[in-house]
C-alpha cells in the first residue's frame, strides 16, 4: 500500500501532542509576548496520551501535523517531532500573516485534504475546531489531557496565532 493510498489521521500539537502549559505565561501578559511563547516551544514536553494515539494511528494511517504555529516555527517545529520518536509526517503551518481564528484555518485545510485523502480522524484541543471538523462530517478525538489556559484559548480563536 503506497502512502497515498493510506488515509490520513490529523493531529494538532499544542495541548494535543505538546505540553505548552509552560510558555502559556507569555500570554498572559500585556502585550503578549509571541515571539517569547514560540522560541519556548522546543521545550515542550510531551503528552504521553497524545503521543501514543499517534502511534496507534501510524499503524494504519499517514500522520500529518495540523497546527496553528506559524511557518517561521517549522523548524523548531520538525526538530521537536522527531526528539519525541512521533511518526514521520507533514507539517501544515498557519502563514506568519495569517490571523484568521483556528477553526476556520483547520477546517479549510481539513477540506482540501479530504479532497484527495480519506483523513479517518482529527486529533485536537480546541473545542470550537472539534466541533466546526464534526459539523462538516470528519471523525474527531477531542484531547482533553493537556492544560489549555483560557489566555492560549483566546489566542487561538479571536487572534489567529496558535
Amino acid at each position: 500500500m503506497t502512502n497515498r493510498s493510506r488515509p490520513l489521521a490529523v493531529f494538532d500539537l499544542d495541548g494535543t501532542l505538546a505540553d505548552s502549559a509552560h510558555r502559556q505565561r507569555f500570554l498572559e501578559r500585556r502585550p503578549k509576548d509571541w515571539d517569547a511563547f514560540f522560541a519556548a516551544a522546543p521545550q515542550d514536553p510531551p503528552l504521553a496520551e497524545g503521543v501514543a494515539l499517534a502511534l496507534e494511528y501510524a499503524r494504519e494511517c499517514e500522520v500529518l501535523y495540523l497546527t496553528g504555529r506559524p511557518e517561521r516555527c517549522r523548524e523548531d517545529t520538525a526538530a521537536w517531532i522527531a526528539a519525541q520518536d512521533l511518526p514521520e509526517g507533514r507539517i501544515l503551518m498557519r502563514r506568519d500573516d495569517d490571523r484568521r481564528p483556528a477553526r476556520r484555518t483547520k477546517l479549510e485545510k481539513l477540506r482540501a485534504l479530504a479532497r484527495g485523502r480519506e483523513v479517518r480522524v482529527l486529533v485536537d484541543d480546541d473545542a470550537l475546531v472539534c466541533d466546526d471538523a464534526r459539523r462538516a462530517g470528519f471523525t474527531v478525538v477531542r484531547a482533553r489531557w493537556g492544560a489549555a489556559s483560557a489566555a492560549l484559548r483566546a489566542a487561538q480563536e479571536r487572534e489567529g496565532r496558535t
